[in-house]
């Protein structure tokens, strides 16, 4: 037989999901638009080598695009295999992970605003100098 309590948080995590689903489902509507519009070769060409503008522009992208980690690293070859730095994927795929200006709103309405804005300002940070420090350690190892 199923306890009281839990049969109670069952229905309020239940209640919880069905309040947040259609937020959920604009959100992934919105970031497979995204992806789907613009084109992989796009990227490359904004890429041009430099240390400090490349992780730039792909936390920018990334925050953009925003996905799963799964693809990221598939996406993250097929830009290397097309030329695009390595400061420049690794920078993408780390924003592309942890940074969602597609899903801001819908976050900020779950979690709230300050904690939302503050965490991919962060993360957006974090993915540029995480980039630039990956590169320049394999830079010291090879």
């Amino acid at each position: 037989m199923v306890s009281p309590i839990y049969r109670e948080s069952a229905l309020k995590t239940w209640s919880s999901f069905m309040q947040n689903a259609p937020i959920l489902l604009g959100m992934l509507l919105l970031i497979s638009l995204f992806i789907t519009a613009v084109p992989k070769s796009l990227y490359s060409s904004f890429f041009t080598g430099n240390l400090v503008l490349d992780p730039l522009l792909g936390a920018v992208f990334g925050s953009l695009a925003t996905g799963n980690p799964l693809n990221s690293y598939i996406i993250g070859g097929e830009l290397l295999a097309q030329g695009v730095g390595l400061v420049a994927i690794t920078a993408f795929i780390l924003s592309w992970v942890t940074v969602g200006i597609v899903q801001l709103p819908a976050e900020s309405l779950m979690l709230g605003k300050r904690f939302s804005v503050t965490r991919n300002m962060v993360s957006f940070l974090t993915a540029i100098i995480a980039a630039i420090l990956v590169v320049l350690t394999l830079g010291v190892l090879a």
